[in-house]
């Protein structure tokens, strides 16, 4: 049975999700605290953390930070917050997807499930050994989901890395951030496709030499994204 970490200060929102959760077969411990949802994330095997931003004793952000460099696994951040420049923020430093209440709790379990399913493919399908997709001074460690420039290692999230290596795979070919969307987040029209944008720009930091003229990953403008070779 998968296991949810809530990190959620309002006691009825968190009880509500809690209990759709577990009609879909989900265990789940909620913590009503910044501070200590961080200590219980990192101290306990969690398969997926929805996060609130809006936390006492430390903020989703700093939450979100800090179990981004211990741990690999799904963070799903939740906030009344509907500003662009938030849901920037909490992508960029690494949060998987980002709700915006209210939300019905049927979207959240759609979510959480097209999150998990798809991370526990990625995990377990381990069965290739070393494969690689090198173009020029770019190398992605499928199997050990690692990315290196020129020899270096640079550090991933989840989502950057399945973005990446998409793109990566499927080279000179003009996608629309739509596309994108329902590729590696495994959605529709559910969330914001701003997402799309947010996780390129990450990525473009870590890759390109110059980001104002990338060499890597092109934008087609008014059409998507393309990985140039």
């Amino acid at each position: 049975m998968s296991k949810i970490l809530i990190v959620e200060d309002e006691e009825a929102i968190a009880d509500l999700e809690k209990d759709y959760l577990e009609l879909s077969d989900f265990e789940v411990t909620i913590e009503n605290r910044g501070d200590t949802g961080l200590q219980t994330a990192l101290s306990g095997e969690f398969d997926l953390v929805i996060l609130d931003l809006m936390l006492p004793g430390m903020d989703g952000f700093e939450v979100c930070r800090h179990i981004r460099e211990k741990k690999d696994l799904p963070v799903l951040m939740v906030s009344a917050k509907k500003d662009d420049i938030d849901k920037i923020r909490g992508l960029g430093l690494g949060a998987d997807d980002y709700i915006t209440k209210p939300f019905s709790p049927s979207e959240l379990v759609a979510r959480v499930t097209a999150h998990m399913s798809r991370y526990s493919r990625l995990v377990g399908s381990g069965q290739k050994q070393n494969d690689m997709v090198e173009i020029r001074g770019l190398k992605i460690d499928k199997t050990a989901r690692r990315v290196y420039i020129d020899g270096a290692e640079k550090s991933f999230t989840t989502k950057e890395f399945d973005l990446l290596t998409f793109l990566a795979e499927n080279p000179n070919h003009v996608f629309t951030k739509e596309e994108l969307f329902r590729k590696i987040w495994n959605m529709d029209s559910i969330g914001d496709i701003a997402t799309v944008t947010v996780h390129i720009k990450k990525i473009r930091e870590k890759i390109e030499y110059d980001t104002s003229n990338p060499q890597y990953i092109e934008t087609i403008w008014g059409v998507g994204y393309r990985f140039k070779v």
